[in-house]
């Protein structure tokens, strides 16, 4: 039995007529003859009556297109689903980040996917690099985005985001006057990290930027989350070293000031394991590296019209503090 005996069946259960269900079918009388007589040979039961009357259904050609009806419809159910999620428009997606993602563009990113794949279930969880490198390894994600490009096979990593670091302080810290620190103003003061378990890239990272102004920081918190750090400075319990973007949590009792004399940027990479298949997690990271892709040359275009507008040959670099930078030419 085969679906196309299927199809002719219930075309002429509804026709009743020999003739006008082959003109449906696109095909001559005796080859539609001949596909009934094979389906009722391999359902062993007579399925129509034929007489000088016409045709008519049995009592089990009746019970046959109750089933033969359902039998399709699925199978036409089961066609659709399988092209939908070839072409990743269904499906389940789990996507971890990094708490400063929140305020790096992650939430107007997963609002684009939704609204372009509105098939696709969402699940966020946030966890530190690490964790989501073991999920990712684990198949318990999908895609992800960590504080390094650094990652094991299978995965794959591209940079989405690169920004300063600035200082985090508590609002009442004498150095919050200041408008502009350098690390080596932090030198002796109580630090909040990451432990290196949880982020070894960053962990190494802050080190080495403060080995370069002199000192190494004395760490007396350590956290496995962004969010987490800004909280305890809030709380009084120590400055920090973060990303700028951390500067638009809006936590109050943190204060936070750019960082001078030094070109150390924190970064982001989407990462994602290369197998199994999965058209989902591959148009989700199509489309963050078109976005991407377009906020690189928008940086590019805004950059050539500042040089157009260079005075003296002489560039001015000024921090315009509203939680993020602005490079201003004067």
């Amino acid at each position: 039995m085969e679906f196309r005996h299927l199809r002719y069946f219930l075309v002429l259960a509804e026709e009743l007529h020999f003739g006008r269900a082959a003109r449906r079918l696109a095909i001559s009388q005796p080859p539609l003859s001949l596909n009934i007589q094979q389906l009722e040979a391999s359902v062993g039961a007579r399925l129509f009556d034929r007489d000088s009357r016409g045709v008519r259904l049995t009592a089990a050609g009746r019970a046959f297109r109750e089933s033969a009806t359902a039998l399709l419809a699925q199978a036409e159910a089961a066609r659709l689903l399988a092209r939908e999620i070839e072409a990743g428009a269904i499906g389940r997606l789990r996507v971890g980040f990094v708490g400063s993602m929140l305020y790096r563009g992650l939430p107007q990113t997963l609002r684009a996917f939704e609204a372009a794949y509105p098939g696709i279930q969402m699940a966020l969880t946030e966890l530190n690099s690490q964790e989501q490198i073991d999920a990712l390894l684990h198949d318990e994600l999908d895609a992800a985005f960590i504080h390094t490009g650094r990652v094991p096979d299978p995965l794959q990593a591209t940079r989405v985001h690169a920004e300063p670091f600035v200082c985090c302080l508590p609002a009442d810290h004498p150095l919050a006057a200041q408008p502009e620190l350098a690390l080596a103003d932090l030198r002796g003061e109580a630090f909040v990290l990451f432990s290196r378990k949880a982020s070894p890239d960053y962990y190494s990272r802050i080190f080495d930027m403060c080995a370069a102004q002199g000192f190494y920081p004395q760490i007396r918190h350590e956290v496995r989350h962004w969010l987490s750090v800004v909280s305890l400075v809030s709380q009084g319990m120590g400055v920090a070293v973060v990303p700028a973007a951390l500067a638009r949590s809006g936590m109050a009792g943190a204060a936070f000031r750019p960082l001078a004399g030094t070109a150390v940027r924190s970064e982001v990479y989407c990462v994602w394991k290369t197998a199994p298949d999965h058209p989902a997690r591959d148009n989700f990271v199509a489309m963050v590296a078109a976005q991407v892709a377009s906020t690189e040359a928008t940086s590019k275009e805004a950059t050539h019209q500042r040089k157009s507008h260079r005075h003296d040959g002489r560039w001015l670099v000024k921090y315009a503090w509203n939680g993020v930078f602005s490079v201003l030419a004067a």
